[in-house]
């Protein structure tokens, strides 16, 4: 028999108890670890981590109000917040068992144990602890990704349309409101959503991107959703949905306007229900998530175009915002080429860097279909290639993309060929990534992964 890899800590005064615990689950678990006495735990849980705490509710002889339980409850959960506790107690008190759930632990088993209950919810609380830990490293990963991302995600802009769209930014990050974000590819969609969720309530929860873009009906529902084991073929353990993981914080729906028509359904039925259940199992998991979306579709089209359901438009965009492209603030390109000139430079360690007045020229005068993520890699690419104090214009490598508005030039490579009509698609489709997928002959992953390969 295989036993489960989790470590489990049984704290009981009754040595038989104890005796009896032990023996039986280490038939079942890697490591189980007994104490008698419940002072203990200021010892073992600041050095050792437990995937699973038993603990007794009555300890001193002649009373049964299970104070000293609810004591040791709040004591761990001081200590290691996330700790999974199920509380073990000889009387069926129902009121103590609802006080105790209410402060923290995840269930409560009644001495003498059935064997096979006593696995079973164990089994249960393993999952539960399994999902914190998941969250818990899932927070501490956004943390160091945010701090050493900070400066390379801010949104630059001071024109009005900007001034405006963060006006109402700080309007409806306070609510629950569910957002829209609208923008051609490149604009900082992901960064307004992120700014959203850094200035709400739910700040020092986690915020979780889905790219809806390149799931496909395969594999939609599990990604989203979550599955059990065994659910389907290569189902070989539980795994939690992305609206399970960013329950408590904000979810991020990146390119809804990809999900096919039997994707929206699914999608819709979890906003309107709250409520989700991982494939394979019928049990409900109750959702608070802040929901925000983004698109760079005509979504009011394509409800036209009979490509988008109305119902789900109506409930994803309670409010939306739109980012405008840099064409359309052209005035704010020098300070943004200052401000990725100065990152750069600290990043690769490189002197202080200027720019010529040829170059700034050529930059403004450059349409930018990829917008701020097009100038933010070219100045990246500008200052990792300069060899002289001063950015000239060829360092910037946007001649060619210039003569490219001409037509074709024969001394292009196949790649900078390849390029220019993606461009080219996505400028002709005002960025809808189903229709320039469609002019090129390619899926919608296909195209979003030249869009990457290019820094498009």
């Amino acid at each position: 028999m295989t036993k489960e890899a989790a470590s489990i800590l049984v704290i009981d005064d009754d040595e038989d108890v104890l005796t009896t615990a032990r023996i039986f689950l280490k038939q079942n678990f890697i490591k189980v670890e007994t104490q008698k006495d419940p002072k203990s735990i200021d010892v073992l849980l600041p050095s050792q981590d437990f995937d699973v705490v038993l603990l007794d509710m009555n300890f001193r002889k002649g009373f049964n109000d299970g104070k000293e339980g609810l004591y040791w409850l709040n004591r761990i959960l001081e200590i290691k917040p996330n700790t999974v506790i199920i509380l073990m107690t000889a009387y069926g008190d129902v009121e103590l068992a609802v006080k105790a759930i209410k402060k923290g632990a995840v269930d409560f088993v009644l001495k003498p144990w059935s064997n096979e209950k006593l696995l079973a919810t164990i089994y249960s609380a393993l999952k539960l602890s399994k999902s914190k830990k998941e969250v818990t490293e899932l927070k501490s990963r956004q943390t160091q990704i945010s701090q050493l991302t900070s400066s390379e995600n801010q949104f630059i802009g001071e024109s009005q349309s900007v001034k405006q769209m963060f006006e109402l930014i700080d309007k409806v990050s306070q609510t629950d409101a569910n957002i829209l974000i609208g923008g051609e590819n490149g604009t900082g969609k992901e960064i307004v959503a992120n700014i959203i969720h850094k200035k709400s309530n739910r700040n020092n929860e986690v915020f979780v991107r889905v790219d809806m873009g390149s799931l496909n009906e395969n594999i939609f529902e599990s990604e989203i959703f979550g599955h059990v084991k065994g659910a389907f073929t290569d189902a070989k353990e539980d795994k939690p949905g992305r609206f399970e993981i960013a329950n408590g914080g904000t979810i991020f729906l990146d390119e809804i306007g990809n999900l096919s028509p039997t994707m929206q359904a699914k999608l819709l039925t979890v906003i309107q229900s709250q409520k989700i259940s991982r494939v394979g199992s019928n049990k409900e998991i109750k959702l608070n998530v802040r929901l925000i979306c983004a698109t760079n579709s005509n979504l009011p089209q394509m409800v036209d175009d009979e490509l988008f359901r109305e119902d789900l438009l109506y409930r994803i965009n309670t409010v939306e915002l739109a980012i405008p492209p840099l064409r359309e603030r052209r005035d704010e390109i020098v300070e943004l080429v200052n401000f990725f000139v100065d990152l750069y430079c600290k990043k690769y360690n490189k002197s202080n860097l200027s720019i010529s007045k040829s170059a700034l020229e050529t930059l403004y005068k450059y349409n930018w279909p990829g917008n701020v993520r097009e100038l933010q890699h070219t100045i990246e690419r500008a200052v990792i290639l300069c060899s002289s104090p001063t950015i000239q214009t060829d360092d910037l490598n946007l001649t060619k993309k210039t003569k490219l508005k001409k037509g074709i030039d024969e001394s292009l490579s196949l790649e900078e060929m390849e390029k220019h009509m993606v461009e080219k698609a996505l400028e002709r489709n005002k960025g809808n990534i189903s229709k320039a997928s469609q002019d090129l002959g390619l899926t919608r992953a296909a195209l979003y992964r030249r869009m990457e390969k290019y820094g498009i």
